[in-house]
């Protein structure tokens, strides 16, 4: 199956860690990530202490502190891999040789099952991110610069040009992605079912895109 934009991104955690020099540095780095996302997945990030994560990630503070400046620093990293995983995989779940119809469809079920499988981690985005200020704003504004390349990159695959339709630009991506930002915000906060994000998700993509939209 042929992937958008070529080959698969690597997951979340490699490719974020990936870039540190040292190789016993990048394990620690990957298990205390791992140690924070199960410690707010159990009692949330506020209530989530630095003893938390070093004891999911079996490892010791001295450790931690050789990595991260702050629990804070550690979420953002967190934050900015989680994203990252959620690019790959709704780019590995896209098939760009598939109708425009079939993509969006793929890519919002791709969305959506990541949200479900991680809802700790939405929630603590959605709730406690905004709260750390200068630290998480280039976190936000580099999250929402990939997502809306990624949708470029699919709106410019062999399925979209077969059917006529021209790339989604920039600004009509960031206003898809903006409001289903918000309605995910919504629904998680509530604690509603999150595959209410599939329909109109899907209606919104195909109205922006130029596709028929059906008014049941």
């Amino acid at each position: 199956m042929r992937k958008v934009g070529g080959e698969s991104q690597v997951s979340v955690a490699a490719t974020r860690v990936d870039d540190t020099s040292s190789t016993g540095s990048t394990a620690f780095r990957r298990r205390l990530l791992d140690g924070l996302a199960e410690s707010i997945a159990e009692r949330g990030y506020r209530a989530t202490t630095v003893a938390d994560v070093v004891r999911g990630a079996k490892t010791s503070k001295r450790t931690f502190y050789d990595e991260f400046a702050s629990k804070e620093e550690c979420f953002v990293e967190l934050l900015a891999a989680n994203n990252d995983d959620l690019i790959a995989g709704i780019t590995a779940a896209v098939d760009g040789d598939a109708t425009p119809e079939e993509q969006i469809a793929a890519a919002v079920a791709a969305y959506v099952g990541h949200i479900e499988s991680r809802p700790a981690i939405t929630l603590s985005w959605i709730r406690e991110a905004p709260a750390l200020g200068d630290l998480a704003r280039p976190l936000n504004r580099v999250a929402m610069q990939h997502l809306t390349d990624m949708l470029v990159a699919i709106s410019h695959s062999p399925g979209f040009a077969r059917a006529g339709l021209a790339p989604i630009s920039r600004p009509l991506a960031l206003i898809l992605l903006g409001g289903l930002r918000e309605l995910t915000a919504l629904l998680v906060e509530d604690g509603q079912d999150v595959q209410g994000i599939v329909e109109p998700a899907v209606t919104a993509a195909r109205a922006i895109l130029g596709l028929p939209v059906s008014r049941g």
